[in-house]
């Protein structure tokens, strides 16, 4: 399986960001709950623990990583089912995100977006992005799940040389 990457950079006041896309034939409630129920985000993603809300923090589990490790997870913001802004830190640095869903005629849109203040490491970030979305696209189809190996080092060109939009 060769992925075709869809990443796109916008530009904004702070640096760029970082969108994919993906949709899906359910409604938004559903895809919602694949992001927010941590037995549902097991299967893309990894379990979280804690109580969850605007401004707490919650543990998730990187279960499709190799140390399996848990990381601290702060919600920024949660509209349900529109919008989950979250933020977390690690080794490499703050990464924002914001996660916007909308609904037409049972169809949902899904936007990532990664707030990034630099376009560093965008080579293996933008791969990183593909592979988990297409992970809770198979999820929720029930489908095999992808491997990394199709998405990296395959996409890391196209992200290094993404270019902001017009």
């Amino acid at each position: 399986m060769t992925p075709l990457p869809t990443g796109r950079l916008f530009g904004t006041d702070t640096g760029a960001d970082l969108v994919l896309t993906r949709s899906f034939r359910a409604p938004a409630e559903d895809v919602w709950a694949s992001l927010t129920e941590s037995e549902r985000t097991a299967r893309w993603f990894g379990p979280w623990k804690g109580e969850s809300g605007p401004g707490k923090t919650v543990q998730v589990q990187m279960v499709f990583e190799e140390n399996q490790e848990w990381m601290d997870l702060r919600i920024d913001e949660c509209v349900p089912p529109r919008l989950l802004k979250l933020h977390t830190v690690d080794e490499v640095g703050v990464w924002r995100l914001t996660v916007e869903l909308s609904e037409v005629d049972g169809v949902s849109e899904l936007k990532l977006v990664h707030h990034r203040d630099t376009l560093e490491g965008a080579g293996e970030i933008g791969p990183g992005w593909e592979y988990y979305l297409d992970m809770l696209v198979a999820a929720r189809e029930d489908k095999p799940l992808p491997s990394f190996d199709d998405y990296y080092p395959a996409q890391k060109e196209y992200y290094e040389e993404l270019s902001i939009a017009d």
